[in-house]
């Protein structure tokens, strides 16, 4: 029975393409409808309070989680996602609470010591599917989650889920069912999903150079020569002479999101209104989408990112816990692999059933599953405990 009050009216002053609960595509296990609250808040609560989610606290964005305590995380990355989108869904009139569970969902799935763990991990795969974070947090919410009696996973409605998997291989796509079609039919995912991909751009490239100058891997010096850093940075020491050094950064990051987030609006409104969709199945039959930065910002924005790789990504410092990442995760895998006896009996019994139903590929999957599902300071420790004769537990 839904016992959701008439007058409750969860999606006033919602545009006629944004994603509500009677569009839906529902769940992959049927539920009644959840009372006080929409769908989509459904799912934003039961990400909050999955596993995977709390270990985000103690996984790497750029910096190793006990390089400092002020560096991001993937949990507070995900948090500052969820903030941007919100306030671009609003400003688009679209789904606020689809919105924010897509943003916090969509790193579940990476593995420990970030792109350097992923690339590992995905080399230890090679011979068996491969790994990738997308389909890893898929993964998560589908099947790894162990939360409630009804059904695997986090039994997510349709469009949270297709909103986590941003990108996919035709071959991957096509052993998805509904959530990969789009990638088949070259046909675009909600709204709601097309702006959260791009927050999550904005919140991490903006972010990235705040913990870059923190670190001093990178210089002020050196970002002046980025034209999008360039000007907030000009603008905030001409109205703020006698800032100290960390205000203006902290200001100039600020601005940095806000007039990326600004030009953002502006340009989706405007391409809203020039193509006019009447629904939503009209924004997914698109080949192309509808939220989008303008020329010149998209422009500046790419060469945000390439300095970062260049100068952030690439830096000794960076590149030596990359290499250390490589070898922890490699170790790991291949010893888990070779002997699951060596992981905790839970563990032992997922790889094992996994074997039996899929054979090696299986049992590799499992073993990654275990081990993407770590935080960086347990896989440090794991990897201690395996190889170093002095950890006997």
């Amino acid at each position: 029975m839904n016992t959701r009050p008439r007058e409750l009216n969860l999606n006033d002053g919602l545009a006629d393409y944004a994603v509500v609960d009677a569009v839906s595509r529902g769940r992959h296990y049927p539920e009644p409808p959840p009372s006080y609250r929409s769908e989509f808040q459904r799912d934003r609560d039961r990400v909050i309070h999955a596993a995977a989610f709390r270990r985000l606290e103690y996984k790497t964005q750029v910096f190793v989680n006990h390089e400092g305590d002020l560096f991001r995380t993937r949990l507070t990355h995900s948090i500052e996602v969820a903030q941007i989108a919100r306030s671009i869904a609003r400003a688009l009139r679209l789904n606020e609470d689809l919105t924010e569970a897509i943003s916090l969902a969509h790193d579940l799935g990476h593995t420990p010591f970030g792109h350097a763990g992923q690339d590992a991990l995905n080399e230890c795969m090679r011979d068996y599917g491969g790994f990738e974070h997308n389909l890893q947090s898929l993964r998560v919410v589908d099947e790894l989650e162990e939360k409630y009696a009804d059904f695997p996973g986090l039994n997510l409605s349709f469009e949270t889920r297709e909103g986590i998997l941003k990108h996919c291989s035709p071959k991957n796509a096509a052993e998805l069912g509904e959530v990969g079609a789009r990638f088949l039919n070259k046909q675009q995912p909600s709204l709601e999903a097309q702006l959260t991909n791009l927050a999550d751009e904005i919140a991490y490239n903006s972010h990235d150079v705040d913990d870059g100058l923190r670190a001093e891997l990178i210089s002020i010096e050196q970002l002046r020569e980025v034209p999008l850093f360039n000007q907030q940075y000009e603008e905030v020491r001409s109205r703020y002479p006698e800032l100290s050094q960390r205000r203006v950064i902290h200001e100039v990051v600020r601005r940095l999101i806000n007039c990326q987030v600004v030009d953002l609006v502006q340009t989706s409104m405007a391409e809203l209104a020039r193509h006019a969709p009447p629904d939503l199945e009209a924004v997914r039959r698109r080949a192309g989408p509808l939220i989008a930065f303008s020329d010149d910002m998209r422009e500046r924005n790419l060469e945000l990112k390439r300095f970062l790789r260049n100068e952030l990504y690439r830096h000794y410092r960076v590149h030596r816990m990359s290499v250390k990442a490589l070898r922890v995760i490699r170790d790991l895998f291949n010893a888990f692999f070779a002997d699951p006896r060596l992981l905790p009996v839970e563990a032992q019994h997922k790889v094992f059933e996994r074997q039996r139903n899929g054979g090696d590929s299986g049992r590799a999957r499992a073993v990654a599953d275990y081990i993407a599902g770590m935080t960086d300071r347990y896989a440090i420790k794991e990897h201690q405990r395996v190889y170093n004769p002095g950890e006997l537990t």
